[in-house]
């Protein structure tokens, strides 16, 4: 069962299935807002930067899941750390552990680089997302995610 998935990094090719499944993700979150436009130019910018991956999962040729990672320096960690995002799995492919070997994928990835720590954050919201994560090992924090939308100077 496992074999059937390839897991690889992400190419400009799979932009449009990418964005498909951003859309999905982001149907179900609460703090963001299907937008192609805006993320089309994410992914574009993850694409192009040395300090992102992004990353495929694919059962018969067929784009079903992906993660994108950006490289952050922690003062805590006194290194470099991922930060994890955009995990999402086609619904259709949901519970069949192509997730979880995504995630070891990235875990494998993030070793390779000399990674101190992976972070991410998830919807309160997303129970069964949030069950995922903590079935794969990831653990919460006392950290709380906060954000402040730019002026851009108005």
């Amino acid at each position: 069962m496992h074999s059937k998935y390839t897991f690889r990094d992400a190419r400009p090719a799979d932009m449009g299935r990418m964005s498909d499944l951003l859309s999905q993700l982001f149907a179900i979150e609460q703090d963001f807002e299907v937008d192609l436009i805006k993320q089309r130019a994410g992914l574009e910018m993850l694409l192009q930067s040395d300090r992102a991956q992004a990353f495929i999962a694919e059962t018969a040729g067929e784009v079903i899941a992906m993660a994108t990672l950006q490289i952050v320096v922690s003062t805590g960690e006194g290194g470099l750390v991922g930060w994890v995002e955009d995990v999402a799995v086609d619904r259709a492919h949901r519970g069949k552990g192509v997730g979880r070997r995504l995630l070891d994928h990235l875990q494998q990835w993030s070793d390779s680089q000399g990674l101190s720590r992976l972070q991410l954050a998830a919807d309160r919201g997303n129970r069964p997302a949030l069950d995922f994560y903590h079935r794969n090992g990831w653990s919460e924090t006392n950290l709380m995610v906060l954000r402040r939308a730019q002026t851009h100077g108005i």
